[in-house]
């Protein structure tokens, strides 16, 4: 579990304008991290013919940011509260901008792809020191307002990443068409970086448990077994060892959870936490919601360029429904619905997403390579709506039985997952997608066979909704809401 040292808040980060500047910055490298989650899904057409990279290197695009990320994001925690906030904070920053400037020389499919592997790693270090520094800066009573800001950057890279990819893609500067959404990293990143030296308070904990080497490693072999052949078994013609590896991801992830039970001490993932149903539910929602979102975006994209023929900035703009919808859908669910309605927010939710994806899928078999902006943009508002409703919320549901003791692993765990859905959902998708697809389709044969394949693709995120659909019922009708407990200055609290 990780846990933050209770400190006054003039000890850990100065005046009330030192904190909201420190603050600042804290945001500033959480929303680089985020917005880089899903930044690349408008330039992968440009990116595949600058490179002449495969649909396997398209999907580890995304998947090989957001895997390492998912991995490394309770490792990260860890990390800081053995060797300081601060430190490990500013380490990231760091080798976030020397990754992003590695991403803007690339010159093949391969180097890009291991270049956004180690930029993931670099996130996973900075995402977890944001909600433990806020702990360390303010006390209980301030920092609702603080965390709420956190939080807010999940739906701002929703909604501006695929605009910002756009516009640093078309703008073209210097000749460097989609290098830019990398390269922009590195100013912006360096004064981050300098700011955070002299405005970030340092902070560890008294009681930060060892880092689960061995499980981290586990898993990845597990989830790498799994999504490596999804990913480029559609280029290798699907040999026979794309089904032994994914068939032996079972036994190497049940090696895993065994490990898990053993180290009783600091595991990485808690097996404790799967005796609270409301936990286990919010993991399978989390875990296949933002899988069928990730995966839904990955081909959206690539069809509104090959198949109708949007230019970058149009496809960039084309999503901002869904994530204008999210937003204003989660501030409704917040702050008026889930206290009347509970459970049922999140279920209504998860079932007006479904509604949203089928309408596309309607709206694709109908009008394929001819589907007009407006009749897309229905479909949009309704699964942004859906996921405005559940996602914004499912993890107070999903911690109500989760005793305050294991709040913060269980929050760090369920984050976590939130990353590797995206991965699998856009190596399962991607794969389904991709698959469906000629070898290597002439610009004419895109156009037609880009809609079909996106038709019957988005059967598999319409399933994905329906099992989460059916998870919710393991959610408590009413989410028991928390406040943390008071510390003196001695005293840990427990932190995401």
């Amino acid at each position: 579990m990780t846990q933050v040292q209770e400190l006054s808040p003039e000890v850990a980060g100065g005046s009330p304008r030192r904190r909201t500047a420190a603050l600042t910055v804290l945001l500033i490298g959480m929303l680089m991290d985020l917005l880089d989650t899903g930044i690349v899904n408008v330039a992968l057409p440009p990116i595949q013919q600058d490179l002449d990279a495969s649909s396997a290197a398209l999907q580890w695009l995304i998947a090989g940011y957001s895997l390492p990320f998912a991995i490394g994001l309770i490792t990260g925690g860890r990390l800081g509260d053995l060797y300081g906030r601060k430190r490990v904070f500013m380490i990231g920053m760091g080798l976030f901008v020397v990754t992003s400037l590695l991403c803007t020389v690339a010159q093949t499919g391969g180097q890009l792809v291991a270049f956004r592997v180690a930029q993931g790693l670099a996130a996973a270090l900075m995402v977890p020191q944001v909600i433990a520094t806020i702990q360390v800066m303010y006390a209980p009573h301030e920092r609702a307002k603080p965390i709420t800001a956190a939080g807010a950057m999940y739906a701002v890279s929703s909604v501006g990443g695929p605009i910002v990819g756009a516009l640093l893609t078309e703008s073209d500067i210097a000749g460097l068409g989609w290098r830019l959404i990398f390269l922009v990293n590195v100013p912006v990143g360096v004064a981050t970086l300098v700011a955070a030296h002299f405005l970030l308070p340092e902070s560890r904990s008294a009681t930060a448990n060892r880092l689960d080497v061995t499980g981290m490693v586990l898993v990845a072999i597990g989830l790498l077994l799994l999504l490596y052949p999804l990913a480029v078994g559609h280029e290798e013609g699907w040999p026979a060892w794309t089904f032994v590896s994914m068939l032996l991801s079972v036994p190497a992830l049940a090696v895993f959870v065994a490990h898990q039970r053993r180290r009783a001490a600091s595991p990485l993932l808690p097996m404790s936490l799967f005796q609270h149903r409301s936990f286990t539910g919010g993991m399978v929602i989390l875990l296949l919601g933002f899988g069928a979102v990730f995966g839904f975006f990955l081909t959206f994209t690539v069809y509104l360029q090959n198949g109708l023929g949007y230019s970058i900035m149009r496809a960039g703009v084309a999503g901002i429904w869904w994530g204008l919808a999210a937003a204003v859908f989660a501030g409704l669910a917040i702050n008026v619905l889930a206290q009347r309605f509970g459970r049922r927010v999140v279920q209504a939710g998860l079932v007006i997403t479904t509604l949203g994806l089928v309408a596309m899928l309607l709206v694709v078999r109908q009008q394929g390579p001819d589907a007009g902006a407006v009749a897309l943009a229905l479909p949009l508002v309704l699964g942004g709506a859906g996921m405005g409703f559940s996602i914004s919320i499912v993890m107070d549901f999903a911690l109500s039985d989760v005793p305050v003791t294991e709040a913060g692993s269980a929050s760090g765990v369920l984050n976590a997952l939130q990353q590797t859905g995206a991965a699998i959902g856009v190596s399962a998708i991607g794969a389904l997608f991709f698959g469906l697809l000629p070898a290597e389709p002439t610009p004419t044969e895109w156009a037609g066979e880009s809609s079909q394949a996106f038709e019957q693709t988005l059967l598999l995120p319409v399933g994905m909704m329906i099992v989460a659909f059916a998870a919710s019922f393991l959610l408590p009708r009413l989410a028991a809401h928390r406040q943390a407990p008071s510390a003196t200055a001695d005293e840990p609290v427990t932190s995401g």
